[in-house]
């Protein structure tokens, strides 16, 4: 009989955010799997827990490792996987083991806790009822901007996680977009300076470059656009497309005019480039 998998969320930052089941069952697995062994060493000594560590699970590292693993817990062993912060596969590494367990018949059991992004939007006074997480934004400029661009038109709150190097980058670029837009800006959560910075789109980009930029772990919170009513007539959308182009637009930018001016999100307009193929 197989082992079981233990997806175990641990604290963001303050080591008092972890539930008794989490603590009890890192105290009771075989092994623990974790991205970087030194700094869950640092969870456990703080709890008096000492383990067994299995192979390390980070990025680049994971397709490799999962066969280990799995044939730890195939013998029987049970295993608990942690990520350095938070809840395991969330942008953090765990998706390939899980995947081959679920595929091999290998129990996998979740076990709740901190999430970074849950926190950030419960606190950041916009919208939770429907809202869509991005991950971590690319690193590619290009890639970055055009996943931002996407959110043109999206009436849903938009989560995301972005570098403090990047930050100011990725905050020109909104403000190009939609300068207008609520966001909140999360950082160094359930931490010593831990901070929101809210307003719309400009005035967080403002308040960023006043101070030269800020450091820590940063969540990003977008407010959808409110308040506007679709148009779904396809030949009126399919007029403006064309006129836009005469304009000399790219379609790119045609599409993200649209999204705009009608209030569709831009993924739904996808159907004006396959047109046009």
């Amino acid at each position: 009989m197989s082992g079981k998998l233990y997806l175990c969320a641990t604290p963001i930052g303050n080591l008092e955010d972890i539930t008794l089941r989490a603590l009890r069952i890192l105290r009771e697995v075989d092994l623990i799997v974790a991205e970087d062994t030194r700094h869950t060493q640092k969870l456990l000594r703080h709890y008096g827990i000492k383990a067994r560590f299995g192979p390390s699970l980070y990025e680049g590292k994971e397709r490799e490792r999962v066969p280990l693993i799995l044939g730890e817990l195939q013998k029987g062993r049970d295993v608990a996987l942690v990520s350095d912060a938070g809840t395991p596969l969330i942008s953090d590494p765990g998706y390939p083991l899980v995947r081959a367990c679920v595929e091999e018949g290998v129990e996998v059991v979740p076990v709740p806790g901190p999430s970074s992004f849950l926190a950030a939007l419960i606190a950041s006074g916009l919208p939770p009822d429907s809202f869509i997480f991005l991950g971590a934004l690319p690193r590619k400029e290009g890639a970055r901007r055009e996943l931002l661009d996407g959110l043109v038109g999206e009436e849903m709150t938009a989560v995301m996680y972005e570098s403090p190097h990047r930050l100011m980058e990725t905050l020109s670029v909104m403000e190009e977009l939609y300068p207008e837009r609520p966001l909140v800006l999360a950082r160094e959560l359930t931490k010593a300076h831990e901070e929101f910075i809210r307003g719309a789109v400009r005035e967080v980009r403002a308040e960023v470059v006043r101070r030269g930029g800020v450091k820590g772990e940063i969540v990003l919170v977008l407010g959808g656009e409110r308040g506007r009513k679709a148009i779904h007539d396809a030949e009126l959308v399919r007029d403006f497309y064309r006129v836009l182009l005469k304009r000399g637009l790219e379609p790119r930018e045609a599409v993200r005019e649209l999204a705009r001016l009608l209030g569709i999100p831009k993924r739904d307009l996808k159907w004006l480039y396959e047109e046009a193929e």
